[in-house]
């Protein structure tokens, strides 16, 4: 496995996503991997100065699996809003975590299934809101 790159959060993502730890509980899956993810954050900003390019909490993304070439639209939401079949993808699963935080161009691994993990690239941030978007637990 490679080394992770370097992410940015906001303070809102951050307080929100602490919340969802707190609620759920060290033992829940997917917990740890969220919380390493929050525990290595480089900078941690307020929404108003978060780079366009970066991924937080209800943004939509493009990504490229770089052996195949598919390209995946997802949406990082709450574990409550997340619908894999409308692209929505939880925090708390696998490549939810390692989006977030993540900025365009930057590749994270992605376990997949059978133990193959796959490199996905992130090729653009098609909305970010700026207000944290909505937030449910």
């Amino acid at each position: 496995m490679t080394t992770a790159p370097s992410i940015i959060l906001t303070r809102l993502d951050v307080q929100r996503l602490e919340q969802l730890i707190d609620r759920l509980g060290d033992e829940a899956p997917g917990v740890a991997a969220l919380q390493a993810e929050l525990d290595r954050a480089e900078d941690v900003v307020g929404h108003d100065e978060v780079p366009a390019g970066v991924v937080t909490m209800n943004s939509s993304v493009h990504c490229r699996e770089q052996g195949s070439g598919k390209d995946y639209h997802l949406t990082l939401v709450y574990p409550k809003d997340a619908n894999a079949d409308e692209g929505k993808i939880s925090i708390l699963a696998p490549v939810g975590s390692a989006l977030l935080g993540l900025q365009v161009g930057q590749h994270i691994d992605w376990p997949a299934p059978g133990g193959k993990t796959l490199k996905l690239e992130l090729l653009s941030v098609e909305a970010q809101p700026k207000d944290g978007g909505p937030f449910s637990l």
